[in-house]
């Protein structure tokens, strides 16, 4: 393991953990929407932790070019138009440890649940009485403020998790969650994988990661977020009970759980699409 832990792949693991369990943390804004009722404001600071961790993510990008430049530049220097297969498979093992972090994260996110649910009451309550989103989120930072809410959390049990009613939940979501992080967990580390499996489009195919990282924004937006918005919007008016958008929850960080799991299976053959894809825009001379 000497050679497969070095400084860029700690540093891209420890990013991509902290950045998952955020986003799943992000979850807990729907639960805070119908707690508060103030589902437009809840709703406006599940998209400011969305979109600040994925922005987050991209800090990753440049550990993950570090590691991709290693046995792309011993290539070049042994005058070889391929990676050795000894590197080769180093770097194989960095990119799944990478997506293996991001699995931990939704893990550590999804433990974390009920911290996130009660931050993002104080925050939507703190707003109201501020008015200013940078104002409560000064609040939240508060010492005080962060030792009242670890008094107050009380991790549920598993029992409590298996009573939820999952039925109620849309079979849609569940698959489309699942496909969505597959393709979130993958998108960036295939992308840098190919550039590594064809050195004469290294540019290109590191420039298809924003393309399938684009993807799986807009599936998202489509078929994941308006459908939890909804059973949110439902379970204000008073057409289901609490307990459906507490098994969404759950669902949506389970489903985003096996995503990932999953995505260790597609990781290759990602990253061999990217590599043929990338091929076509290179022009030889």
């Amino acid at each position: 393991m000497t050679g497969v832990l070095v400084a860029n792949l700690l540093i891209a693991a420890s990013l991509n953990f902290v950045t998952q369990a955020v986003q799943i943390g992000a979850y807990a804004a729907r639960v805070a929407g119908v707690t508060t009722g103030r589902i437009a404001t809840a709703i406006s600071l599940f998209s400011l932790v969305v979109t600040a961790s994925r922005l987050a993510n991209l800090v990753v990008t440049p550990a993950l070019g570090g590691l991709a430049d290693a046995p792309a530049n011993a290539a070049r220097a042994a005058h070889s138009a391929v990676v050795d297969p000894a590197m080769l498979h180093v770097f194989d093992l960095q990119m799944r440890i990478i997506v293996a972090t991001g699995s931990l994260g939704i893990v550590a996110g999804g433990f974390l649940m009920p911290v996130f649910i009660r931050l993002f009451v104080r925050g939507v309550r703190a707003f109201e009485r501020i008015g200013s989103i940078p104002g409560a989120m000064v609040r939240l930072l508060d010492p005080r403020v962060q030792l009242d809410l670890i008094r107050e959390v009380r991790i549920p049990s598993l029992a409590e998790a298996r009573a939820l009613p999952f039925r109620a939940i849309p079979r849609k979501l569940v698959i489309g969650n699942t496909v969505i992080m597959l393709v979130y967990a993958i998108g960036v580390v295939a992308a840098y994988y190919a550039s590594v499996l064809n050195l004469d489009a290294r540019g290109t195919a590191i420039g298809l990661s924003g393309l399938v990282n684009g993807i799986g924004t807009v599936a998202f937006s489509l078929f994941v977020d308006p459908t939890s918005a909804y059973i949110v919007d439902q379970t204000v008016r008073g057409e289901r009970p609490v307990e459906h958008v507490h098994a969404m929850i759950v669902a949506l960080v389970a489903t985003a759980f096996v995503g990932t799991i999953l995505a260790q299976l597609a990781l290759y053959p990602a990253a061999e699409y990217i590599a043929a894809a990338s091929h076509l825009f290179v022009q030889k001379h």
